[in-house]
């Protein structure tokens, strides 16, 4: 079977889950231009986070693991990377799909959990970015007097 895996700015790609998790991986890492030592995930619409490592570095027999055995068919995930934190810093988990809030807030929501960050002081840079009534303006241009 199949599912869909977003990243980038809209991209997506159709994934056979019925091959093992080390192509499956690769395949991803490929996709979305990622070097092959990228730690990855894939989070589902409903929040919950697939690790697509973990199993990988348990021993070889968990090399032969399915994609099929972990991953739902014709669900919708958005790709994640792993970023461990090193010394006693949390691991982070960054949405490989731009513009992650605008598109499923809750997946956004969900990632900063993950990585212990508070969620109201998000809302309160996000606020702070814009200010009302303030918008920067480039000068304006006046046009070119060309030889008549």
């Amino acid at each position: 079977m199949f599912i869909k895996v977003m990243f980038g700015a809209g991209c997506s790609v159709l994934v056979n889950t019925s091959c093992r998790l080390v192509n499956l991986t690769a395949h991803l890492r490929q996709k979305a231009g990622l070097p092959p030592d990228a730690t990855i995930a894939l989070l589902a619409e409903d929040g919950n986070l697939v690790s697509l490592e973990e199993d990988l570095k348990e021993g070889a027999s968990r090399a032969q693991t399915m994609g099929n055995s972990l991953l739902k068919e014709r669900a919708i995930y958005v790709l994640v990377r792993i970023i461990k934190g090193e010394d006693m810093a949390s691991t982070r988990y960054e949405s490989l799909l731009e513009n992650l809030d605008d598109h499923y807030p809750e997946l956004a929501e969900e990632l900063r959990r993950l990585s212990g960050l508070s969620s109201v002081g998000h809302n309160w840079r996000k606020r702070m970015g814009t200010r009302r009534g303030r918008h920067e303006q480039s000068p304006t241009s006046r046009p070119r007097k060309g030889p008549d």
